[in-house]
């Protein structure tokens, strides 16, 4: 083995063990997520872990609303969805939720980010005439970035097109 070699091998050595010396587990029931800080105290990494069961009043509340293509008014059948969200997150004053708008990949990038932003805007701006504090909701776009499904048919394009309901 050349100089060149085991210089490389202890370089890797030695960033592995000074990685491994940041971790800090969560201590928030999930004894399996680890997150690796800087010395700025800002985490940098996350190893991935199962992500956490829904909240426990949310079982059985579905959580997503669908549009029409091109709209972003929420349809009257999704009200109770609606509805539903604003109890839970009026009878639990401390829970935020993140309500993620999408698109289906018809259109351009700059036009459908902003139509999926309404769509959540929608849904926001519905939880809070239900009288759900602002404060409590973020509204965020994905466009047409985090596709339900991969059909370029009607059927995959209709799933596409939603808001969903992301507690944090």
């Amino acid at each position: 083995m050349n100089n060149s070699s085991s210089y490389r091998i202890l370089t890797v050595v030695a960033l592995a063990a000074s990685l491994a010396a940041c971790g800090t587990a969560i201590k928030s029931g999930r004894e399996d997520a680890i997150y690796y800080y800087s010395n700025k105290g800002a985490p940098v990494a996350k190893v991935e872990s199962p992500p956490p069961a829904p909240p426990a009043d949310n079982v059985g509340v579905p959580k997503i609303v669908y549009f029409d293509f091109d709209k972003y008014d929420v349809k009257p059948q999704y009200r109770n969805v609606v509805e539903a969200h604003a109890d839970i997150l009026r009878n639990r004053p401390a829970s935020k939720v993140m309500i993620e708008g999408h698109t289906d990949s018809r259109g351009g990038r700059e036009y459908n980010l902003a139509l999926a932003q309404r769509r959540a805007e929608s849904v926001q701006r519905a939880l809070t005439q239900l009288g759900v504090p602002g404060e409590s909701i973020e509204a965020v776009s994905w466009g047409m970035e985090k596709p339900a499904s991969p059909q370029t048919t009607e059927e995959g394009y209709q799933l596409n097109r939603r808001a969903e309901f992301s507690y944090r």
